[in-house]
């Protein structure tokens, strides 16, 4: 039998749809890819995490967050207004930081122009569809308002179950291997929960009502990515239910919430990389081109990279014009229903 291996001729949007896209189509880079070796996976996670990532950023970010700034377990063991505010506050101050200091770098003060944005359109102002009818103020509001509130709610709660012993804990020195491994696994663990419970907002009376709030941002910038419904927020970081489970130390439970919590602030910058300057050649990649087609065409692309979910079950986007019609075809089906 002989095999014809030529791909299909894709055509690929142009220049007047994308200020920048990466090159197209985008490939399928998981782990679980198994036509690739697993040296080449091991590849793929090593470089998912080094030289430097945000995600190996967020770990170091979360050692410090519950060595310096978090309450003992023993204080935790009683709920006290006192270590309860001073965690919001710490939240707050770290989205502020993060979300607000992207904004001021990338779009107020424009460091890097438009290089590596994917969507050079501007933020929407004037506009009923969002609150306070403007993008910006809407983003800002959501993200403070409920994102903090429910991610700070998680992190007291967890840290109370700790110390009361409703969560089992972990220690380095017990078992250094699964330690260090949770670090790995956990979001591989995120994308693959994050995929079912995005389908499941994707229902119709649970994106009416809900989700359609995140998804009045097309043209995403940093404070996109938290700016979400609070039944949305609540849902978003259910993920963390698996340490009530598994045996787990606070410093993972952390790194848990800050990834899911600050990596959608980078991943919604609406750049793919943030560089030293607008003729930088070095940058640290941020954006999420796969993440960008979602947000543009909807029903697509409702994971991420790492676990193809969205190959398994037929909703992947590579930025191709072949997948947008495919996928139009399936919103007007759904649509339907």
């Amino acid at each position: 039998m002989v095999t014809d291996t030529t791909k299909p001729e894709v055509t690929l949007p142009g220049k007047a749809i994308w200020n920048y896209r990466p090159n197209l189509p985008l490939e399928d880079k998981s782990i679980f890819n198994l036509r690739r070796g697993p040296l080449e996976g091991l590849m793929l996670i090593w470089h998912s995490w080094l030289p430097i990532s945000d995600r190996l950023i967020v770990v170091g970010v979360s050692f410090l967050t519950w060595y310096y700034l978090s309450p003992t377990l023993e204080t935790a063991r009683t709920f006290s207004l006192d270590w309860v505010a001073a965690i919001y506050l710490r939240n707050l101050a770290m989205i502020v930081l993060l979300a607000g200091g992207m904004h001021l770098y990338l779009y107020t003060f424009k460091m890097q122009g438009d290089r590596l944005r994917y969507d050079a359109r501007p933020f929407h102002k004037k506009n009923a569809l969002f609150t306070f009818s403007s993008q910006f103020l809407d983003n800002v509001f959501w993200t403070i308002a409920s994102g903090v509130t429910v991610w700070t709610a998680y992190e007291v709660l967890g840290l109370w179950c700790y110390a009361n012993g409703y969560m089992p804990v972990l220690t380095f020195t017990a078992h250094p291997v699964w330690f260090v491994l949770w670090f790995v696994l956990l979001p591989l663990y995120g994308v693959f929960h994050f995929y079912w419970i995005h389908r499941v907002l994707h229902w119709g009376p649970l994106y009416n009502r809900f989700h359609s709030l995140h998804h009045r941002n097309v043209n995403v910038g940093p404070w996109s990515g938290m700016s979400m419904h609070p039944i949305e927020h609540l849902i978003y970081l259910t993920s963390i239910v698996i340490h009530f489970v598994l045996a787990s130390h606070p410093i993972h439970f952390i790194f848990h919430l800050q990834s899911k919590v600050l990596l959608a602030v980078s991943s919604h910058a609406g750049y793919e990389s943030v560089t030293a300057g607008e003729h930088s050649d070095s940058g640290l990649k941020v954006g999420d081109f796969f993440h960008q087609l979602h947000h543009r065409y909807f029903e697509c692309n409702y994971g991420e990279p790492e676990v193809p979910c969205d190959k398994w079950f037929g909703t992947f986007h590579d930025g191709s014009e072949e997948a947008t019609a495919r996928t139009r075809v399936r919103t007007k089906e759904m649509r339907k229903r």
